[in-house]
């Protein structure tokens, strides 16, 4: 994504361009960072030693959201195992895994005050599971810490580990996102260390292992061509996907994979159209659209408690356990505690 210059007033408009120089279109601007709540929030992030992924994947949208008190934060460190070619998160070997941060995002979810919190991560790819007791931690956590707060989680593959998945699923979030980020034919040069059908696999798991609404992402402008994203938008409705994003693609740097062409907004409004017709429960659909753009009003109170009802609970957050609201036709298995994918736009 496209890093935005950073004025002192909130209201400043700022038409971003390419690291080559090329201004973007008119309807690419976004409201540039300074706001109180902006500044608020970026101080409470690096008290708590924390990682957003709003921050480390140069998100437009990071004066409005952050303006708002609304953040996604990124665990698990701010070093990738994977290379994927449209972001901007750094790949290499990542730090040892700080058992103390899924405390650390709860009293800053508290002290923000949110109703709904997106918690997203790197890759990693090195160890036995992936992060998801990690992420486990981090709901349980926070929902001990902030009962009232709707948690979104944005995970990584888990390289298709479906007992990771389970236990993502069983600490209980209100959301479970999972983003199928383009279209099958480039995922050589999107995503090479990812599978699309793995990816719709994760998604039609997820939806059997909770009754929390699953939600996935596209990024639109990277070379794929209109036939190919309505079959992948039928593919995600046949697995039971209920919120959708759809955004314009921005390359973080002459590095990453450029930009094919940028999509008019009235394509993105017939193209929310036609995943409504779908059956989407949600959908946004928009050149400045980001998985977790108005993430908050994407679950309601129903599904909510629906959820908390399902959860398995847990004497420890850290600790992982097989409960009654799995699937066994799934054939999850039990492992270990063992201590210590998934694009995180």
């Amino acid at each position: 994504m496209t890093e935005i210059p950073t004025k002192s007033s909130p209201k400043t408009q700022v038409e971003p361009v390419t690291r080559g120089g090329r201004r973007l279109p008119r309807w690419l601007k976004a409201q540039a960072p300074g706001s109180e709540g902006y500044l608020r929030l970026k101080r409470l992030i690096k008290s708590q030693r924390l990682h957003t992924v709003c921050e480390s994947a140069h998100c437009p949208n990071i004066g409005e959201c952050w303006g708002h008190g609304t953040a996604t934060f990124m665990i698990l460190g701010d070093v990738c195992t994977r290379s994927c070619g449209f972001c901007a998160i750094a790949t290499g070997k990542p730090d040892h895994v700080d058992e103390g941060e899924p405390e650390r995002v709860a009293e800053a979810i508290s002290q923000l005050g949110l109703e709904h919190a997106v918690i997203t991560s790197v890759n990693r790819d090195e160890l036995a599971d992936g992060g998801a007791r990690i992420f486990a931690a981090t709901i349980r956590h926070a929902r001990q810490r902030c009962p009232e707060t709707s948690i979104e989680v944005l995970i990584p593959d888990f390289q298709g580990d479906w007992q990771a998945l389970a236990t993502v699923m069983e600490a209980g979030p209100d959301i479970l996102n999972h983003n199928i980020e383009t279209v099958p034919r480039l995922y050589s040069i999107m995503r090479p260390q990812a599978k699309h059908e793995r990816s719709l696999e994760l998604l039609d798991r997820a939806r059997q292992l909770s009754p929390a609404p699953t939600k996935s992402g596209m990024m639109l402008g990277a070379g794929e061509e209109r036939s190919e994203v309505e079959d992948t938008l039928r593919q995600l409705a046949d697995v039971g996907c209920a919120i959708l994003t759809l955004g314009q693609y921005l390359s973080p740097s002459s590095d990453h994979v450029p930009v094919a062409r940028f999509l008019h907004p009235d394509e993105f409004d017939e193209l929310g159209e036609f995943a409504r017709a779908l059956g989407f429960n949600h959908v946004e659909s928009g050149p400045m659209v980001r998985s977790s753009y108005h993430a908050e009003q994407q679950v309601t109170d129903l599904e909510r408690r629906a959820v908390r009802d399902a959860a398995q609970p847990a004497h420890d957050p850290k600790t992982v356990t097989q409960g009654p609201g799995l699937n066994p036709s799934l054939g999850l298995l039990d492992i270990d505690n063992t201590a210590v994918d998934g694009n995180p736009t």
